[in-house]
């Protein structure tokens, strides 16, 4: 889309057409509601710079007469607005589904425009704590706040994060409904897929001390996690005990809750775990996002490695 040709409004064919993919998206291959909007976002941004490229609003039709040059002068204005190459990626796979959809359903020839490629990126790697600045890190959590209770609470959630696994929304997701905590815990992850995950001791251990310190009753339909006031926990709240916590250890900006997580996958890795296992452990729908983590333990190997060697 250019300065000559200002976007143009959604035709209500295609917007209907949208709505139909977003909605055939979301029901058979379970997309979360943050993956939905961006979708949405993505193809109204593309729907738009058809509009004002052709001078005309895109109807089915005009993605049926889409050439590889369509495609590239797309990508080229969206690099002009300085989408970076990884969002870029993504903008254009979620373009290419669509189109798919729409050739399947009205009988258009797509493979001009599915024939182009997106451009390459490096992987940006995960930044996972070392086993004994993760295990420094819980030990401090008990005593990183004035109330015994919050104290308790930050312990807990950042031991489920390290022990378990789990992203920090899956962890302010649990009820009252599922302490006290069993061996396993049932985890509705992205795209409300569920996923059986081991408890370890130590990780039940911290939450018995915290619901034993906290004001509130423990409730079946409450948060078991709370903020001061008895709401649900808000992950800024932790994230900012965090950043305290690492400023107190000396550790990186990258020390962040989410880190945990990163670092129990890289260190079941590096115990022998084999990556099928992380994969269902993480709720990855796809194998080559847990791979991810084989590039973090030979970066180290390899780290390790020019520090140690004499002639290195």
């Amino acid at each position: 889309m250019t300065a000559d040709h200002p976007p143009l409004a959604l035709a209500p064919l295609m917007a209907d057409q949208l709505a139909r993919w977003l909605d055939s998206e979301r029901a058979t291959r379970d997309r979360s509601d943050n993956t939905i909007r961006a979708y949405q976002a993505d193809l109204l941004t593309f729907l738009a710079f058809l509009g004002g490229y052709h001078g005309t609003p895109a109807l089915p039709g005009t993605l049926g007469e889409l050439t590889q040059s369509d495609m590239r002068a797309f990508a080229a204005a969206e690099r002009g607005r300085g989408l970076g190459a990884r969002s870029l990626a993504r903008r254009l796979s979620a373009v290419r589904s669509f189109i798919r959809w729409m050739s399947d359903r009205h009988g258009f020839d797509a493979s001009k425009a599915l024939a182009s490629r997106g451009p390459k990126y490096a992987r940006s790697l995960p930044r996972p704590l070392a086993p004994e600045q993760a295990q420094d890190l819980l030990e401090i959590a008990g005593e990183s706040h004035s109330e015994p209770w919050i104290a308790a609470r930050d312990a807990a959630v950042l031991t489920l994060l390290y022990g378990c696994g789990l992203r920090i929304s899956e962890a302010l997701q649990l009820d009252g409904a599922d302490f006290p905590l069993r061996e396993s815990l049932t985890i509705r992850g992205k795209g409300q897929k569920e996923r059986q995950v081991p408890v370890l001791p130590v990780a039940r251990d911290a939450v018995e001390e915290y619901i034993r310190l906290c004001p509130y009753p423990v409730e079946p339909r409450a948060p078991l996690f709370r903020g001061a006031r008895g709401g649900r926990l808000n992950a800024s709240v932790l994230g900012n005990a965090m950043r305290l916590m690492r400023q107190s250890l000396g550790l990186p900006q990258s020390a962040t809750p989410h880190a945990l997580r990163h670092s129990f996958a890289t260190h079941l890795l590096a115990a022998g775990g084999d990556l099928r296992t992380i994969q269902e452990l993480l709720g990855h729908a796809s194998l080559s996002t847990t791979q991810v983590y084989t590039g973090v333990d030979d970066a180290r190997l390899l780290a390790v490695y020019l520090s140690a060697h004499p002639r290195g």
